[in-house]
């Protein structure tokens, strides 16, 4: 077995290791707990939930993975620069691998026991500081359910192998093979679409994108009728799943671009998308999902915890032919490219 496959193996075991550990500290602890701040982070606000993968992660790699091969682990809250090398004292040069991971992509919701977060992870050939996410080799998301719900789905893929995905009962302790599709529609006519605009600051431009974006493909509101939904799923792992499973048809992410306007009206660009929180996108693209960036390109985002990332999923071609025109147009509108 070669080294990627080998540590995708230990890989896979950290994934439900984390998972059942979460799950656990939920059940045993209050919503005021499991909500409260640890540590204002460079990038993110660290939660207590957050904290009960941190000391198992490092811990994970040093007996299993660097067994296997020195590698760069890359993750928010690990280090001051968000990636050391293991062995410590290894040279970066020297590391074969590059994982990127986010332990709990979705802390917000999970902590609120409103909707499932994600573990995800990304292994990529070390090619220096400019490795970026064209360059994941293997990739695996594993859903963290809240306490009530008692399945949880497991996605992975290596690059050009398609995906893989299993469904895991925390009851019976049963993992079933499942089948996820994305959407085959042509148009996002009655389906899910959405820009996201989690969090306040710039959230009017973002629902004007939205709305005009729409009314261009779809046309004006028909009375009594709702042509298109969307839902604000607070975790880019779970957009990515979404789209993966058939349940959304696209789904854009933009903050990053509303900088320049944030700057004008005297505030500050908040929370945006990382490529930790991109991390899976090889799965996206295994499944047949189009994942570009703002402009319809490929993703090159360089593998760390800091660079802020616009992105775009489209379920297939249709939807980006559909889509895409009408949403660089008004993008351009509103001069954010």
């Amino acid at each position: 077995m070669d080294q990627l496959k080998q540590i995708s193996k230990y890989i896979k075991k950290l994934h439900e290791i984390i998972r059942d550990e979460v799950v656990s500290a939920c059940e045993n602890s209050n919503l005021q707990q499991l909500s409260e701040v640890e540590r204002e982070g460079k990038e993110d606000t660290i939660y207590f939930i957050d904290r009960i993968s941190e000391k198992r992660i490092i811990e994970y790699f040093e007996t299993e993975i660097i067994n296997i091969a020195p590698v760069i682990l890359i993750a928010e809250g690990i280090a001051e620069n968000g990636n050391i090398v293991l062995p410590e004292g290894t040279p970066e040069e020297d590391a074969k691998f590059r994982i990127i991971m986010d332990p709990i992509d979705g802390t917000r919701e999970l902590m609120y026991q409103k909707r499932s977060a994600w573990v995800l992870t990304g292994i990529a050939p070390n090619k220096g500081k400019n490795t970026n996410l064209q360059d994941i080799e293997f990739a695996i998301q594993t859903e963290i359910p809240i306490v009530k719900q008692h399945l949880s789905d497991i996605i992975s893929a290596y690059k050009g192998k398609g995906i893989e995905a299993h469904r895991y009962n925390r009851i019976s302790g049963d993992h079933q093979s499942i089948n996820l599709n994305p959407s085959s529609a042509k148009s996002i006519k009655h389906g899910f679409a959405m820009i996201a605009r989690f969090f306040h600051g710039a959230r009017d431009i973002l629902a004007q994108i939205d709305e005009e974006t729409i009314k261009g493909i779809l046309g004006n509101v028909q009375g009594g009728k709702a042509l298109c939904f969307e839902d604000q799923y607070l975790s880019t792992g779970g957009q990515i799943y979404e789209l993966i499973s058939g349940h959304d048809r696209f789904v854009a992410d933009l903050r990053p671009l509303l900088e320049k306007v944030l700057v004008e009206r005297g505030a500050s660009l908040g929370l945006c998308c990382h490529p930790y929180d991109l991390c899976t996108e090889l799965i996206a693209r295994e499944a047949g999902v189009i994942i570009t960036d703002e402009t319809g390109n490929p993703l090159h985002a360089a593998l760390n915890v800091t660079d802020n990332v616009s992105w775009l999923g489209f379920a297939n071609n249709s939807i980006k032919k559909q889509v895409e025109p009408h949403l660089i147009n008004t993008l351009k509108k509103y001069k954010l490219l």
